[in-house]
Parts: structure tokens; C-alpha cells; sequence
């Protein structure tokens, strides 16, 4: 008895221990370290770019039409506190703000951006969770759009120079090549106009993310509803400027304390995101 008491007593300290172990190296936030753990960044103010137009990513507040909010600014606001530097948000159309952190203007591009490897032989990307796509549609699809493969002679609508975009020109070289009419290609800068171009009989569908779909639907429920889901098999990040490797740094380290921690998670719930689609915090840079 006194052998298995013994053993047992060996065997728990051995798991405490490993906890300890455990969590002694999780990472934390440590603002109040920010001078020596990234002293490029100490006692600057980190410009983040955002559209503002892109529910429920970077929105105006309601209640207070001078701050943006969405997961994207919080998510922003909630990484650089973990690393001790604070923010602004820095609004201009979604376009602008990747040539914008290319050119320096602002140190990050944190918009619901995709990545591809022509975004990435321009800038680096921090990633940390992946995409989902969702088709929008008259309500009661009545061209009976069920797929990326018959959109064949229908008129459909992307933000310029989005993934999606890139999706309708691949569908369109296949309706070509298989002697089928093309797809009608237009495209958007302001999120915000893309829906009553359905409305209004100018589009038949969106490809847009599935959480920004999903705010639409639910504001316009008697004019659009949602169609077919897809999965790109894409990553989206935050964007920063090549050579910033101390930026990006800080950026992963900070991500990875607040999955940790839990706080990333309940930003997601709050704005009706699959924590799910969040993984370990990369650096990408081609």
C-alpha cells in the first residue's frame, strides 16, 4: 500500500509539473515590455488601415459614428495593447489601403484580407484564420445559381481586386472555352453598394465572405437570401509592409497570447464568427 502511495505521489507530482511547464510557456501579453522585446516599435503609434464599410469586420459605430468598430478593429485594438503600442484606425477604400501599407503610409492592412501569392510579392501577411465565401442572391434565387460552375451568362459582382473577383474571371475563361456565354464581371470598391445592385436588378450575385453575407441578409431578409457556401481553401491576414519583420513579430506573438487567453475567441462570438476558422498565428512572406 505504502509502494502504491509512494508511486501514486510520484506520478502527481510528475503531471504538476508538467502543467507548470505548460503553462509557464503559453504565451502572455507583456505590454510593459514592448521597449526591449520590439524596440522599433516603443513609443509609436501603429496606423492600421480599415474601409469602414465592411460589416462586421470595420464598421462605424452606431452610437458613435466617429469610432470603428467590428472584429477586425477590435481584434487590431486588442493585439497592440498585448504588445504595449497604441493605434489608430486609418479609413480609406479597401483598394487604397494595400498599396498603402506597400508605400509606408500605414504600418498594417487589417481589412478581411485574402491572401495570394501576388499580394504577398508585395507585402507580408501575418495569418490567422481562414476564409468562408457565401453566394448572395435574389431572394428566391430565380436564376437558380447553385455553384461556381453555372455562372455561365449570369451578372455577377466582386469587389475589385478581391479573391472573388478572381474566382468570376477563372469561371468566365471556362464558360468561354466550353463555347458557353461569359459571366457578366463587375465590380465594387464600397462593400456597402453591392447589395442594392441586386435589389435593383443590376446583379444576380455577390460572391462575398460569409460573415459579411450574413449581416446583409439579415438587413435585407425580404429582397436577398444566401445560396451556395464555399470554402476557398484561403488564409486571410493582416498585411504589412516587407522588411517590417518586427511589426509582423509582434503581431504573431500577440495573436497567439489572445487565442491562448480566450480573448480573440469571444471577439469572434461577439461578432458571430466561428472562432473555428482561427488558427496558429503565421508569418507569410511569398
Amino acid at each position: 500500500m505504502i509502494d502504491r502511495l509512494a508511486a501514486c505521489l510520484v506520478l502527481c507530482v510528475a503531471l504538476l509539473a508538467g502543467f507548470g511547464a505548460r503553462a509557464a510557456d503559453a504565451p502572455v501579453c507583456q505590454p510593459d515590455k514592448v521597449a526591449t522585446l520590439y524596440p522599433s516599435l516603443a513609443g509609436k503609434t501603429i496606423k492600421v488601415g480599415q474601409d469602414g464599410v465592411t460589416m462586421p469586420y470595420s464598421y462605424h459605430d452606431p452610437d458613435d459614428p466617429d469610432k470603428i468598430i467590428g472584429l477586425d478593429a477590435d481584434l487590431a485594438r486588442a493585439v497592440f495593447a498585448c504588445v504595449g503600442v497604441p493605434v489608430t484606425i486609418d479609413v480609406g477604400a479597401w483598394a487604397g489601403l494595400l498599396p498603402a501599407v506597400a508605400s509606408g503610409r500605414i504600418d498594417v492592412m487589417w481589412d478581411d484580407l485574402y491572401y495570394t501569392p501576388e499580394r504577398a510579392s508585395r507585402i507580408d501577411y501575418v495569418m490567422y484564420m481562414l476564409a468562408s465565401d457565401t453566394a448572395v442572391l435574389h431572394k428566391g434565387n430565380p436564376k437558380n445559381i447553385t455553384s461556381l460552375d453555372n455562372l455561365c451568362g449570369v451578372r455577377a459582382l466582386a469587389g475589385l481586386g478581391t479573391v472573388e473577383a478572381g474566382m468570376l474571371n477563372a469561371a468566365t475563361a471556362k464558360c468561354t472555352a466550353e463555347g458557353k456565354p461569359p459571366v457578366e464581371i463587375n465590380t465594387f470598391q464600397d462593400r456597402s453598394t453591392a447589395w442594392p445592385m441586386i435589389e435593383n436588378d443590376r446583379a444576380d450575385i455577390v460572391l462575398s465572405s460569409a460573415a459579411m453575407a450574413a449581416v446583409a441578409i439579415s438587413q435585407r431578409s425580404a429582397t436577398l437570401e444566401a445560396g451556395f457556401s464555399f470554402l476557398p481553401d484561403i488564409k486571410v491576414g493582416v498585411g504589412v509592409a516587407k522588411g517590417r519583420t518586427e511589426l509582423a513579430t509582434a503581431i504573431v506573438n500577440a495573436m497567439a497570447a489572445l487565442k491562448a487567453n480566450g480573448q480573440a475567441a469571444k471577439l469572434f462570438v461577439q461578432y458571430k464568427i466561428d472562432p473555428g476558422l482561427m488558427f496558429a498565428p503565421e508569418i507569410v512572406t511569398k
